[in-house]
């Protein structure tokens, strides 16, 4: 595994010590930071002999594109505010680059995995019927971030650093994957050969109609089997999911034009980009609880919709995180203001937590990475030190972020720390200590 430099790791320390007010326990927030990027370094991410990083979830041997890369994004963070020395800053964009060759890999070999294995070895969650089998895919869950979170990534990078190390001979081929299969997964029905079908699982871990997906009717939206969780979409179209991907598309298109010189290819990103907004204008609003309009969760271009969000990122509380719309949007505070409500039937209150959770973990629990991001939407550094804090007490005694905590009894949780989680715990404090992520765009 990767130790990151000493040096650096004592730079975000006093860089969050003097970021922090005297209101906040600056000690104890700066000492997590360090120990979470500490630990997903040294216990989840590996320099491989061709020079690429995979990174794993942490308890599971596998890497998930959406998970590695935001496991990953404190450390852009760190190299666009400029935190400690040039050198131990160029490890980290070394690593990020890996991680996407890395990455520009596995779309080539098949679109549709979510998670992946470091050799071609088979080794697999569960036994699946799906329509391509390749051992190097550790699950085959078709969801629309594992399109999303490398272009994104790039992007990021590349605008911060001008770093093009990342764009190697995979990264046209794996644009021209992902262009490929965001136009069949627009008529999934009628052209796409993706199914994907698990026996003897709970309903939320295969798909319905022989592997094929609950029924839905073109409408400029893509097409995805599983959410963020990894659970069975109810619907076929998740909306958080698609406003991700049109921003990716964009900024896929930037990178094909202004990186690699492919005019068609940027053009295409762009006009499905396009395609994608206009739908989600079109078919993505529906009256929230006081009449006004919000985003819905999924719809399925027949006329049906549900109203809900999940813990898991992209979600509809996490779009100006992502940068899908802004933070004072009127559609984004209704919808915000609904999910973060009774109206979400995964936001859930009690003695000690109150957010939103997901069915894919028990009833009653909340995410740390939804508190998260919580936070960074939320615009005002006091309910973000109260969200840091909430979640320091809420640890189970452990030290770690976990998965999902129960509300009424933080010993109560799922996984004993889970990478992603500590990651955003250390965007938010990152973010609240005033090394911010923003950049000036080069195009």
């Amino acid at each position: 595994m990767v130790q990151l430099p000493p040096t650096l790791l004592d730079a975000v320390h006093e860089r969050v010590l003097d970021g922090l007010d005297a209101a906040a326990p600056r000690e104890e927030i700066a000492r997590r930071v360090v120990a979470y990027l500490r630990n997903t370094s040294e216990t989840t991410v590996s320099v491989e002999e061709d020079g690429t990083t995979f990174v794993i979830t942490g308890d599971i041997p596998a890497m998930w594109l959406r998970d590695s890369a935001a496991q990953l994004t404190p450390l852009l963070r760190l190299v666009v505010a400029e935190v400690g020395a040039a050198e131990d800053r160029a490890v980290l964009v070394g690593l990020l680059s890996g991680l996407l060759r890395r990455q520009w890999q596995y779309l080539v070999i098949d679109p549709y995995a979510n998670a992946f294995n470091r050799a071609p070895d088979a080794s697999h969650w569960d036994s699946d019927d799906t329509n391509l089998d390749t051992p190097w895919a550790w699950e085959r869950k078709f969801e629309l971030d594992s399109l999303s979170y490398g272009p994104d990534l790039a992007w990021r990078l590349w605008t911060a650093t001008g770093d093009t190390s990342w764009a190697d001979e995979k990264f046209v081929p794996a644009a021209r994957a992902i262009l490929e299969t965001v136009r069949t997964e627009q008529h999934h029905e009628e052209r796409s050969a993706y199914y994907f079908r698990r026996a003897d699982c709970p309903a939320q871990d295969t798909l319905a109609r022989d592997g094929k997906g609950s029924l839905t009717a073109p409408n400029g939206l893509v097409w995805a089997g599983f959410r963020p969780s990894d659970d069975a979409c109810e619907l076929g179209y998740n909306i958080p999911g698609n406003h991700f991907l049109a921003l990716a598309l964009e900024r896929l298109g930037d990178l094909l034009e202004h990186v690699a010189g492919q005019a068609p290819e940027a053009a295409e990103a762009r006009r499905l980009a396009g395609e994608i907004r206009e739908a989600l204008q079109r078919h993505g609003l529906v009256d929230g609880p006081d009449g006004s309009p919000i985003w819905a969760y999924e719809i399925d271009g027949r006329g049906n919709h549900v109203v809900l969000d999940d813990a898991n990122v992209p979600s509809l509380l996490g779009l100006p995180y992502l940068e899908c719309v802004d933070a004072d949007d009127p559609v984004y505070l209704a919808t915000r203001a609904a999910v973060l409500s009774p109206h979400n039937p995964y936001f859930y209150s009690g003695e000690h937590l109150a957010g939103i959770g997901s069915p894919h973990t028990p009833a009653g629990h909340v995410w740390p990475i939804a508190k998260n991001v919580e936070g960074l939407t939320c615009g005002d550094e006091d309910e973000k030190r109260a969200v840091l804090e909430q979640l320091i007490r809420t640890d189970g005694g452990t030290g770690m972020m976990h998965e999902g905590v129960h509300v009424d009894d933080p010993s109560v949780f799922t996984r004993a720390w889970f990478s992603w989680s500590n990651s955003m715990f250390c965007e938010l404090a990152l973010d609240l200590a005033g090394v911010h992520r923003e950049m000036a765009a080069r195009v």
